[in-house]
Formats: structure tokens, C-alpha cells, sequence
């Protein structure tokens, strides 16, 4: 059922309710260690996967992989904005970019391992996980400090009275965009298979969608520290939606096209938002990204249970279509956003 499938997620992003604390303790001690960790950990749990015996240890071990995916992601964006100085947007492009192209290689690297590789065999995918923590190890092991955020001990009740009028229309925004991001971060294959797709091309097409996702996840920030966080959110959420509309009602070679510019536009405006939460509060940044981050993992958590349900109860062509219409609804949270050109 792809409401039970929808469901995994849950299991997943469940712990991004934790980021908001990570967050506040990064803000006053290093925590680059979560960092440091992170990718081996969830490379094992998830390469376990192909070896767990029932449903429920499925769920465990995506539990597991969430905690150490709460931690990275609470941590590592505030790193990357420190480092990038006045440049934010770029920063947090570049934050982006990594996880896109694990985003983009990783189907093709699934698909391939499930259709050749026995599922004994796949707790073998940790390896560039491990081998990734151990270059994590040597570059930031000795990395001075003050790349984590020294703020004053604010009461996190007042911090968090301070960031409503930011984070309110960031919820906005996040919420209407997520329908549109997880019916083709999700169900791209599964769609793909119902219109008569085969495997490696129902993951290849995910694997379209996330490398022009690469392209967009760069230049959105880049873009927004010259011409402003609201201007370039507005114009990826409009494409978003036209090129979703296109998608499920061209057919042809035409779709390659359009799944890059959905995929292009889709992803452009994460790192947007990353650099307007935290430019927002420099005292609190990781306050303010670990609010940020859990509010868009447990969306996406949810949203994915609601489209995976549209989808049994019509179709998810229906989804998809739906998805379209919502996500045009966050255009009004982008202009209560502060005007900024992240300067």
C-alpha cells in the first residue's frame, strides 16, 4: 500500500523533533562531533535495511538513521553559514548541493544494488559512509570553535517569541511547498511504473529531477544574496507549479525537459530559506535552523502520508495535480518574509 510506504517516512523524520534542542545546544557548545558521525551511522542503519526481517526492525533502524539525520542537519547548515561570512546564500548552496547529489546518485546506486546484488549484500553500501566520516575526522576535528555560534544564555522562550514573525510564513512556505516536493521526491518512481515505466527508468527519471535539483540548489542561494530571499522564492514557487501542471499533462520526450526545470525550481528554494532564517537571527542561528529543519522534516513526514493517501484513494496523477494548485498558496508567506538581500 503506498500509504504503509508513506508511513516509513514518518518513522524517519520523527526525531527532527529533536533539532530545535540540538540546535540551542549548538548554539553555545561545539557539537561538531554529530557532525562527524553522522554519515556513518545512517549509511549503516540504512544499508541494514535490505537485511531486516519484519516491518517493525524497518522502523528501528529508520529511526536510528533520523537521529543521526536530526543532528547533521541541525549542526552542519550553522557550520556552513559561518564559514561562507557574508555570503550566506552561497553557503548555504553549497550545504545544498552535497545532499542534491547524494539525492541524484543515490537511486541510481539503489535501484542498481536491488535489481544485481543479493540483500545479504547490501550492509556492503555503508563503506562510503564510514569512509566519508573518516574525511569529516580530519577536516573538522581541529576546526577552531568559533564556527559555532557563542550566544548570550537567552531564555529560548524569548528566542523563540523573537523568531514567530519569521518562522510563522517559513511554516507557510514549507507547508505548501512540501506537496509538491514529496509527490516526485516520493512517488516519482511509483508514478512512473504505473504509466508503464521499467525500474532503472522510473529511477532514472527521479535521478533527472534531482541533478537539475544540483543546478538549483546552487544558484537559488547564490542568486538570492544579489537579488534578494523573496524575489527568488516567488518565481521557484510559480515555475514549481507550472512545471508540475506540465508534467502530468505532456507525454513524450518533452517530459525530460520538464523534469528539469521541476526538479531545477523545486530545489532552488531550499537554501533560500536556509539563508533567511538564519541572516534573520545571528545570535540564535542554530536555534533558528533546528526550528526550521524540524518544521520541514516533520512536513514532509506528514504530507507524505497525505499524498501516498490521495494516491490509493484516486490516483496519483490526482496528487499530483493537487500538489500543483497548493503549492502556488505559500505566494503570499514569501512577501511577509523581512526584505532582504542577505547583506
Amino acid at each position: 500500500m503506498k500509504t504503509e510506504a508513506g508511513l516509513l517516512s514518518v518513522f524517519t523524520n520523527a526525531p527532527s523533533l529533536l533539532q530545535p534542542f540540538i540546535g540551542y545546544l549548538a548554539d553555545r557548545v561545539s557539537l561538531r562531533w554529530l557532525v562527524i558521525l553522522a554519515p556513518a551511522v545512517t549509511a549503516l542503519t540504512m544499508s541494514l535495511l535490505g537485511i531486516s526481517s519484519s516491518y517493525a526492525i524497518a522502523a528501528l533502524l529508520l529511526i536510528l538513521a533520523g537521529i543521526s539525520s536530526a543532528g547533521i542537519h541541525a549542526v552542519g547548515p550553522v557550520i556552513a553559514g559561518r564559514l561562507s561570512a557574508n555570503r550566506l546564500g552561497m553557503g548555504m548552496s553549497f550545504w545544498m548541493v552535497g545532499g542534491e547529489l547524494g539525492r541524484t546518485v543515490g537511486p541510481l546506486i539503489i535501484v542498481t544494488a536491488v535489481r544485481y546484488l543479493k540483500p545479504e549484500s547490501t550492509p556492503w553500501l555503508a563503506v562510503a559512509g564510514i569512509l566519508t566520516s573518516l574525511v569529516l575526522l580530519i577536516y573538522l576535528h581541529n576546526t577552531p570553535d568559533r564556527i559555532i555560534d557563542k550566544s548570550p544564555n537567552v531564555d529560548w522562550r524569548a528566542a523563540l517569541k523573537s523568531m514567530r514573525r519569521v518562522l510563522l510564513p517559513v511554516t507557510g512556505i514549507i507547508l505548501t511547498r512540501a506537496f509538491a516536493f514529496v509527490s516526485v521526491s516520493t512517488f516519482l518512481p511509483t508514478f512512473m511504473t504505473e504509466q508503464g515505466a521499467d525500474l532503472v527508468l522510473a529511477g532514472g527519471s527521479l535521478s533527472v529531477m534531482e541533478a537539475a535539483g544540483v543546478a538549483g540548489a546552487f544558484l537559488g542561494g547564490v542568486i538570492s544574496d544579489r537579488l534578494g530571499r523573496r524575489p527568488v522564492l516567488a518565481a521557484a514557487l510559480v515555475s514549481s507549479s507550472l512545471f508540475l501542471f506540465a508534467f502530468i499533462n505532456l507525454h513524450g520526450w518533452i517530459l525530460i525537459a520538464i523534469l528539469l526545470g521541476l526538479g531545477f525550481s523545486l530545489l532552488s528554494t531550499a537554501p533560500v530559506i536556509m539563508a533567511a532564517v538564519q541572516e534573520s537571527f545571528p545570535e540564535n542561528r542554530a536555534l533558528a535552523n533546528g526550528i526550521y529543519m524540524a518544521v520541514s522534516f516533520l512536513s514532509s513526514s506528514v504530507v507524505t502520508v497525505l499524498v501516498g493517501g490521495i494516491g490509493d484513494l484516486f490516483n496519483l496523477r490526482t496528487a499530483y495535480a493537487v500538489s500543483a494548485v497548493l503549492i502556488m498558496l505559500g505566494l503570499p508567506f514569501v512577501f511577509l518574509l523581512p526584505k532582504t538581500n542577505g547583506k
